[in-house]
């Protein structure tokens, strides 16, 4: 019996234990802290850098603002009559927040498959695939985050439409994004010495 509590304890804590690789790490204002608790998240955006081109701290601001680094995040979910469940804004999922049906054709698009929006190095590849599409069909530059940002939220046909425009608070978080992503830039060139 002993030993049936001693294995039913450690399922219910494994269950519970701490959100693994699905956690924030810790001071997300600092990007050497960030890749120094996670240096597997540095390989990723890396790796889609080298694929890509697109800077790691455009792909770190990114993620940031989408996800705050937790590889499960989904978007809050809608209620009605403020109580009852309806379920989430959108099907946006994962660290780069991708929605479905472009994660769909990100997977045919590249043949990738088995990519899983809640791997970081799924997450960083479909983000400088589509930073790419961004570029050839908007013109934007991949060091560019606010206006890559702009793109990653509203599509390219919206982005091509300025549909932002008339959404205050979202120039002002694209800022925010190009903002945090110098600070980061500065701050990888430091912690790399």
């Amino acid at each position: 019996m002993s030993r049936l509590l001693r294995v039913l304890t450690l399922l219910v804590l494994a269950g519970c234990g701490g959100g693994g690789s699905d956690s924030a790490p810790r001071n997300l204002d600092n990007a050497c802290s960030i890749v120094s608790q996670r240096p597997q998240y540095l390989r990723a955006m890396q790796r889609t850098e080298r694929r890509w081109g697109v800077p790691v701290h455009v792909q770190m601001a990114t993620i940031y603002q989408e996800s705050k680094f937790i590889g499960d995040a989904r978007t809050p979910l809608r209620y009605a009559l403020g109580v009852i469940p309806m379920g989430r804004q959108s099907s946006a999922f994962g660290y780069a927040q991708a929605l479905d049906a472009t994660w769909d054709e990100y997977r045919s698009s590249t043949g990738n498959r088995r990519a899983k929006r809640d791997d970081i190095d799924d997450a960083t590849d479909f983000m400088g695939w589509y930073m790419n599409q961004s570029r050839s069909k908007n013109g934007i530059p991949l060091h560019d985050a606010r206006n890559q940002y702009l793109a990653y939220h509203e599509g390219h046909a919206g982005y091509a439409r300025g549909s932002y425009n008339s959404k205050s608070w979202l120039l002002r978080v694209s800022g925010e994004v190009a903002s945090r992503s110098q600070t980061y830039r500065s701050q990888l060139a430091y912690c790399r010495r």
